[in-house]
């Protein structure tokens, strides 16, 4: 790789040319030079002021394997990450097996070497997800998982969550809690409120998030542990997070892009296109959530993409599976959200890595070249052709959306779009 990036704007608060136009060089793998420069040998990209930023890193992210392949895999998952401008991804381990094991972890590391995402495995708090015994976390740290969760099974049992808290302190890995309290959620298929009431459909109330989300962070402050809790969608839940941080719990939390442009409203045709879980909510919850994102309340945003083939979402919504396939659009959806693009990047590329303790990238002469070239006001449609996702369950395809991502790079290989 031999690149040069023309007048590009960065955004990197650890970079010493932060808010700055300027020329970037990079040469195998690795940013050279930057200043004003002219190499008659590089290949040429015009940024023409456009944003260089970090790579962005996902927290939230469903890719098929093991075992579900023909919703995705790790190639086409990797594709739309970097399509999307992720060169991370932490993977939730709602596979088949699930990801419970050092065996699975070590699989997932070395089937996603030499790719140009890198990979990181989340492992289940407990065997199976059965939300029963506990699993073998201690294992799987050794073998590079970063964090522990039972992906989209919340763990009812509080003696569980409360050892599993306890256990990982040990070793200084991080418990991440998917909020629902099940025996109030039911089988609900959307929220509970107005629109639900006008469809005939029963809801999923906001309390369900809320009673789990302040069960843990009562056992949070309890055991002295830290705990991210992944894909708030309330004002309440924004709220109880606010003030446990105001009182110096060590608590995180993350919101689906989606759920930062998207009501309860778009429900009324019935599109199972739209059926997520959490489910999408009110527009004051949608304000709530984009105001403590810019607060500091929220610390991160997910695409929390989940592929399905065809024939789980294309049937009546009741029985359709829940999901959105979101890597290649959560940059487009936080600028539309109305989010300054310093934010999101905060948002999408420097509080991730921070959240799971993993090196920042940094754009400076000398560092590893991982980046992410955005131009933030650009139009672009988002369609079957260019969508790199084996899945396709997404409501945006056919949709113009705001925000691009022009170039990728990382480990010494570049994708442009």
């Amino acid at each position: 790789m031999n690149l040069l990036i023309k007048s590009a704007t960065v955004i990197d608060p650890a970079s010493p040319f932060n808010n700055q136009v300027t020329d970037i060089h990079i040469k195998d793998g690795l940013i050279t030079q930057m200043g004003q420069l002219n190499l008659d040998d590089a290949e040429l990209i015009d940024a023409n002021g456009s944003y260089l930023a970090p790579g962005f890193f996902d927290l939230n992210c469903n890719i098929g394997e093991l075992g579900l392949e023909t919703k995705e895999d790790l190639q086409t998952g990797t594709a739309a990450a970097a399509a999307g401008g992720f060169t991370g991804l932490a993977l939730a381990p709602n596979s088949y097996p699930p990801v419970h094991s050092k065996a699975e972890v070590e699989y997932l590391l070395n089937r996603a070497s030499n790719n140009l995402v890198d990979i990181y495995p989340l492992g289940t708090i407990s065997h199976n997800r059965e939300g029963k015994d506990m699993a073998e976390m201690y294992d799987m740290y050794k073998s590079g998982a970063r964090a522990f969760t039972d992906g989209n099974r919340p763990v009812q049992d509080a003696g569980l969550m409360e050892r599993a808290m306890l256990y990982v302190q040990g070793f200084g890995a991080k418990v991440i809690s998917y909020p629902e309290d099940t025996s109030i959620a039911g089988k609900a298929k959307m929220h509970e409120g107005v629109v639900s009431t006008m469809l005939g459909m029963k809801g999923i109330p906001s309390l369900a998030e809320e009673l789990m989300i302040a069960r843990d962070l009562y056992l949070a402050e309890d055991t002295g542990s830290e705990i991210h809790f992944t894909t708030i969608s309330t004002e309440r839940s924004v709220e109880l997070i606010r003030e446990a941080k105001r009182k110096g719990l060590k608590v995180t939390c993350d919101v689906a892009a989606h759920n930062l442009v998207l009501t309860d409203e778009a429900l009324s045709g019935f599109d199972s296109l739209y059926k997520v879980k959490p489910p999408l909510r009110t527009r004051s919850d949608v304000d709530a959530l984009i105001a403590g994102l810019k607060d500091g309340t929220i610390d991160a945003i997910v695409s929390q993409h989940t592929p399905h083939e065809i024939e789980f979402k294309d049937v009546e919504f009741e029985v359709a599976e829940y999901g959105i396939t979101g890597l290649q659009t959560a940059f487009s959806l936080a600028i539309n959200a109305g989010l300054p693009v310093e934010l999101v990047v905060e948002k999408l590329a420097i509080n991730p890595r921070q959240i799971l303790n993993i090196s920042l990238p940094k754009i400076a002469e000398g560092q590893k070249a991982n980046v992410v070239l955005l131009e933030a006001g650009a139009r672009w449609e988002y369609t079957r052709s260019n969508n790199r996702s084996k899945s396709y369950n997404s409501p945006f395809i056919g949709q113009n959306l705001t925000g691009k991502v022009l170039l990728t790079v990382n480990n010494n290989q570049l994708s442009k779009f």
